[in-house]
């Protein structure tokens, strides 16, 4: 009885009443229960789960990190052998690795090294890529997680003590440098993928990087960025296009309200400007704050959703060259002095001309720990 009396005056309040009820019971009702332990999302409440979250995330790449060694292991001891490097493939997979004092027992490489391994294994017509692994440790140590996927990848390795006289920013420009040039020299491929060793391909890759250069705008492009941290995905940002995809998305959406308000008028509000407006808004809204990272990810669906942007500042752990671009990357970022506020995404950025971002992302950023930078004690997601 009380339902419907609450349901009888609904229906006689103005507009303006319905609306704010709306507001109220989305805004702070529905969404912080249904968001507040969503990581990505403007309701998450970091003072209660941040610690827990990232508590778990190190433990659980810990455990990928010794099941990853315990593959490899069991691969050093079986029958696996080199896989022959071909020349001119249409695609080369190189991947930048470095010791990682901070994180040896997380053994970020062979985790993305099983995973690059697992996919290539499933790969039924053609080989989906070569795979070279390019070893930039410069110091006195070995990087032990280099070797040990040696028998399987071939591995190219810089020489000792180089680039040990320059701050870290050039230094891990160099290196990026001579594993462009490496990679070209050695396998000479048509288009090259460079991922930092704690880049960890998602399980559809390979068809995503296949799909991709397939696109017609690819041959114009200098690279095509293949991650950007989560946390910088918003609608709200200073990026044009994101700006005309969120109006478009609260258009589309308003839009769909209205149809369905027309066909179904037990609440049917009077069609008018300002509520088709309100709609908009509305939708908007909703999506900022629950997160634009989770409403990419439905376009995992297929590689065809898959959406090309223009490309961002921020970032460089996974990168497409297409059509031999790579060595002119190289000659560009040689003509540059890195320092800290120009590093080598901002080099890229500010002189790329033409290139490109994919959403949403095709690795996951397993690296808590920086091979290069100094660490924190207790490292978070956020």
């Amino acid at each position: 009885m009380c339902r419907w009396r609450c349901v009888q005056h609904l229906r006689r309040s103005s507009p303006v009443t319905r609306v704010l009820v709306l507001c109220v019971m989305t805004f702070g009702v529905l969404l912080p229960l249904c968001c507040h332990r969503c990581l990505y999302s403007y309701y998450f409440l970091k003072s209660w789960y941040l610690e827990e979250r990232s508590a778990e995330a190190l433990r659980q790449s810990y455990e990928d990190g010794q099941e990853a060694l315990a593959y490899w292991q069991d691969m050093m001891v079986g029958r696996a052998v080199k896989g022959d490097v071909s020349e001119r493939p249409e695609l080369l997979v190189t991947v930048v690795t470095a010791r990682r004092s901070d994180a040896l027992q997380y053994h970020y490489l062979l985790q993305v090294m099983r995973r690059l391994n697992i996919l290539l294994q499933g790969c039924t017509d053609t080989t989906c890529a070569a795979v070279l692994v390019c070893d930039v440790e410069s110091g006195p140590q070995e990087n032990e997680d280099a070797t040990l996927v040696e028998k399987r990848f071939r591995v190219v390795r810089q020489g000792k003590g180089l680039n040990q006289d320059v701050n870290v920013f050039e230094k891990e420009k160099r290196d990026y440098v001579f594993c462009l040039r490496q990679s070209m020299q050695i396998v000479k491929p048509r288009n090259v993928v460079v991922l930092e060793d704690d880049a960890l391909p998602s399980t559809d890759f390979f068809f995503t990087i296949r799909d991709l250069l397939s696109r017609r705008f690819i041959s114009h492009s200098l690279y095509v960025k293949l991650y950007h941290p989560e946390r910088l995905q918003r609608y709200w940002n200073p990026e044009p296009y994101r700006i005309l995809e969120w109006v478009g998305l609260g258009v589309f959406g308003a839009s769909l309200v209205l149809l369905f308000l027309a066909f179904y008028t037990r609440f049917s509000l009077p069609f008018s400007v300002p509520f088709f407006f309100f709609l908009v808004a509305y939708i908007m809204a909703v999506a900022e704050l629950i997160g634009r990272h989770y409403l990419l990810e439905l376009r995992r669906v297929s590689p065809q959703l898959y959406a090309v942007s223009p490309a961002t500042e921020c970032c460089t752990p996974a990168m497409l060259f297409p059509a031999n671009k790579s060595l002119h990357v190289a000659d560009l970022l040689d003509a540059a002095t890195c320092m800290r506020g120009n590093a080598k995404d901002m080099v890229l950025y500010l002189h790329a001309g033409s290139a490109h971002s994919l959403e949403p992302n095709a690795i996951w950023h397993i690296g808590a720990f920086s091979s290069i930078r100094a660490n924190p004690l207790h490292p978070h997601l956020l």
